[in-house]
């Protein structure tokens, strides 16, 4: 592929993902959770990284990540949380490529799915507990220890405090990203197997 052709489907792909990001395409899973909402831009970064390498993938998350910032900024929401999905998809993607990258196939990317879902989900706890509620309760105001009982103050780091809330993390955070991870994956997984079907474009070792 040459370099043109490359710069031009990276920008396709970038253009498309922040696409998906608009509020209307975005909903909840959970009950009651309206704060929580998935969104799917994620698949044409996928789609980058089975046609031109996880580098390039990560390039398009990130012009993506930068125009979250541009384009669909909502304050505090949005400058805690980009970072958040930034880790967790590259998580995600670097793991499902490994398990594919020299064969890809049914039994490789179910592997590759699920233990990228794993990964990604624990990562998002661990970032809620030390990163995202010691800021949502400062800059937003927004303090989920007092919608999910049980929390526990573990320490302070400067003006942010740092507690543990298990009934929040296993009951919201837990639930709403392992749904997330199954829903990239089976959409996702249709999309090759059309792609592969209809021999729309070439994936990396798709066998």
């Amino acid at each position: 592929m040459s370099k043109t052709r490359r710069m031009v489907l990276i920008a396709m792909l970038a253009a498309l993902s922040t696409i998906l990001l608009l509020p209307i395409l975005q909903f909840p899973l959970l009950p009651g959770i309206d704060f929580m909402k998935v969104e799917l831009s994620i698949i044409p970064v996928l789609i980058g990284v089975f046609t031109l390498g996880l580098g390039d993938g990560f390039i398009i998350l990130f012009i993506r990540s930068i125009l979250w910032y541009l384009l669909f900024n909502q304050g505090p929401s949005t400058w805690i949380g980009v970072p958040m999905n930034f880790i967790a998809l590259g998580i995600f993607m670097a793991i499902v490529w490994f398990f594919t990258k020299k064969k890809f196939s049914i039994k490789n990317y179910t592997v590759g799915v699920v233990l990228a879902a794993i990964a990604s989900v624990l990562v998002m706890m661990v970032l809620n507990v030390f990163y995202a509620l010691p800021l949502y309760r400062l800059a937003a105001g927004f303090d989920v220890d007092k919608i999910f009982v049980g929390a526990t103050h573990l320490f302070n780091m400067g003006s942010l405090s740092v507690t543990l809330n298990p009934t929040y993390l296993l009951t919201v955070v837990l639930p709403f990203n392992a749904l997330q991870y199954i829903i990239f994956a089976l959409v996702f997984g249709l999309i090759v197997a059309v792609f592969k079907k209809n021999k729309v474009v070439k994936f990396y070792n798709a066998k």
